[in-house]
């Protein structure tokens, strides 16, 4: 269903709900309009953002709080587990491992992977740190679809090959390198350095 929806309402979905989660218990119901004052966004594109899910508001009240968030849960998948694994225990990788939001969305990783001989055989985040040599076994053992990749960039594009060739669907990429990967594979680049690059040139 999701693949129906422009990227861009998808991305704003998940900021609509950790918002509406922000509310008091006691706020039965919250209108496009409370809504789009609350983020600063116009409420014609709030209204039209919500419409892609099950919800459907009530004229001169609102939503229903609770049930426009498990209709947003619904639609992101929250309420289907999904398997990850982290490749790269560095700063930033251990960072994200220490991250506990994965949860809230239905993403549980489950192992970290590192080719440093002081890092393997240890624990980061409660998650156990395994040999890279062993990253094909494990996520077809523990039926990974999910991966987080943290390595150099030298790296990067050999790793990303063989999460493929051992079955990963998605890849959430934090290196500032353009991955390639079969069209079944779904990439999403996060390059913090260039976001924070792009931030200060607009000051």
């Amino acid at each position: 269903m999701t693949k129906d929806i422009p990227e861009i309402s998808l991305q704003r979905l998940p900021v609509y709900l950790n918002y509406l989660k922000s509310l008091p218990e006691g706020d039965k119901y919250i209108s496009s309009g409370a809504i789009a004052a609350a983020l600063g966004m116009g409420e014609v594109l709030v209204r039209k953002d919500l419409a892609y899910t099950s919800s459907s508001g009530r004229p001169k009240v609102g939503y229903v709080r609770t049930e426009l968030i498990a209709a947003i849960e619904e639609y992101l998948g929250c309420d289907k587990k999904k398997t990850a694994v982290l490749v790269g225990v560095g700063g930033l990788g251990s960072a994200l491992l220490g991250y506990g939001g994965f949860g809230k969305y239905g993403i549980d990783i489950v192992e970290a992977y590192d080719n440093d001989p002081a890092k393997v055989g240890t624990q980061v985040g409660g998650r156990p740190v395994l040999d890279d040599c062993a990253m094909a076994e494990g996520i077809g053992r523990c039926g990974a679809v999910l991966a987080i990749l943290a390595v150099p960039a030298q790296a990067a594009q050999t790793v990303c090959d063989q999460l493929v060739k051992a079955g990963i669907k998605g890849v959430l990429n934090f290196v500032p390198v353009q991955l390639k990967a079969p069209e079944s594979v779904v990439v999403r680049n996060i390059d913090v350095a260039a976001s924070l690059a792009i931030l200060a040139s607009l000051l």
